[in-house]
């Protein structure tokens, strides 16, 4: 298991670029952690690495954006915080998603665990005081 710690938010960029490192071939990426954790903020950088241009928000309502990276490449962000079903993740055509082999982050996977590859990266954002998070993958 690896881990990054985050000691504040002028420290994203680096410990997103860190990440992406580590992550390898990985392109489906859970993230799991409370209300307040940090998951959007790290998304949010980590689309700031891969050099999205685009305005980085948290899908909430609408499960799912996407976003173009530097290369041309679509990146997937999903929040299913608010779905009442998983039937409401596959009607998005969530296995299309899977399968673009483009990044996917996922903000509450716990939602949907049931469909989620066995190949997801799971990663686990703890807060550890008002300014430090632990990453956990």
């Amino acid at each position: 298991m690896s881990e990054i710690i985050i000691n504040s938010t002028d420290e994203l960029g680096r410990c997103a670029g860190l990440f992406l490192d580590a992550v390898g071939d990985s392109r489906i990426i859970a993230f799991y952690g409370g209300m307040g954790a940090g998951k959007t903020t790290f998304i949010t950088a980590l689309c700031n690495e891969l050099g999205v241009q685009d305005i980085v928000t948290s899908p909430t309502f609408t499960i799912a954006n996407e976003y173009v990276d530097a290369g041309g490449e679509s990146v997937y962000h999903f929040d299913f915080y608010r779905i009442n079903n998983i039937s409401e993740a596959l009607d998005i055509g969530l296995y299309e998603y899977f399968d673009s082999g483009c990044f996917c982050f996922i903000e509450w996977p716990e939602m949907i665990e049931e469909l989620l590859p066995e190949d997801t990266l799971k990663v686990r954002i703890t807060i550890l005081d008002e300014s430090t998070r632990k990453l956990q993958f």
